[in-house]
């Protein structure tokens, strides 16, 4: 299937690793012309994008964190290649098993960093874009959040997940008359270049092998972990003109939970 992405114009927020990185190879793959942002790197792996692909790929710098870092992102990338056609937010910090807390023992700051790092960070980016979107009466932005909303255990992961599907919706229903569409991505666990690293180097220290310590990890449906490269696949086709029918949901790429009935 041509995802009629040929052309469009991709800004990915975070692109420069793991699930973003990914992302941004999927639209480069079809034809996009890409820019990949972050806070260091995004020179180089734009690129080497450009070169594995053959696609237009440029490197920015921005700081999700802050709103002057995004407006001037979205600002140059708009003078650069005459705007963005689609947005994909995947910035945020890796979530860790050292930062569970119980919701009872979770602090004030524990919880303003998260909301800071991801969903008022994704907003942010969505604010700065939506302009240039009604402007060309067409858009899309996907925000890649995490199955962490589905699931009590750490409040603050939970939370930060919950708040960016409840952005999403907001920002879907505003914007649907202007012909952009919003959606949220749930991976589960994901393998990535800093997974496997780490697996690569347990495998190593405990005699064993990186697909036996995936497999411990495994708690999906299909019975094995999911790519990055998967979820990118979800993301390229919500990120392209034949997504028209989804918007403001959630749309899980974890490999399935079994058990729970989601509706």
């Amino acid at each position: 299937m041509d995802l009629q992405l040929t052309g469009k114009r991709a800004l990915v927020i975070g692109g420069t690793k793991g699930i973003g990185l990914a992302v941004a190879r999927a639209l480069a793959l079809e034809g996009a012309v890409v820019v990949v942002a972050s806070r260091s790197g995004g020179e180089d792996v734009a690129a080497a994008l450009s070169a594995e692909t053959g696609a237009q790929v440029v490197g920015r710098v921005v700081d999700n964190r802050d709103d002057a870092s995004v407006l001037a992102l979205v600002d140059g990338v708009v003078a650069e290649l005459g705007g963005v056609d689609v947005l994909v937010n995947t910035a945020a910090a890796a979530w860790t098993a050292e930062m569970n807390t119980v919701a009872s023992e979770t602090s004030d700051d524990a919880m303003r960093e998260q909301f800071e790092a991801k969903p008022l960070a994704y907003l942010r980016a969505a604010r700065a874009v939506a302009p240039h979107m009604k402007a060309a009466g067409w858009g899309r932005i996907v925000n890649v959040s995490g199955l962490g909303a589905r699931s009590a255990g750490s409040v603050a992961q939970t939370v930060r997940n919950v708040a960016v599907s409840a952005i999403t919706k907001n920002l879907a229903d505003e914007l649907g008359p202007f012909g952009i569409n919003v959606t949220v991505v749930h991976p589960g666990l994901t393998r990535t270049e800093r997974l496997t690293t780490r697996l690569t180097e347990q495998a190593a220290a405990e005699g064993t092998t990186v697909e036996a310590l995936e497999k411990g990890l495994t708690r999906t449906s299909i019975d094995r972990l999911v790519d990055a490269s998967e979820v990118a696949d979800v993301v390229a086709f919500l990120a392209s003109p034949r997504s028209g029918a989804i918007t403001g949901d959630a749309i899980a790429a974890g490999g399935g939970v079994p058990g729970p009935v989601s509706y």
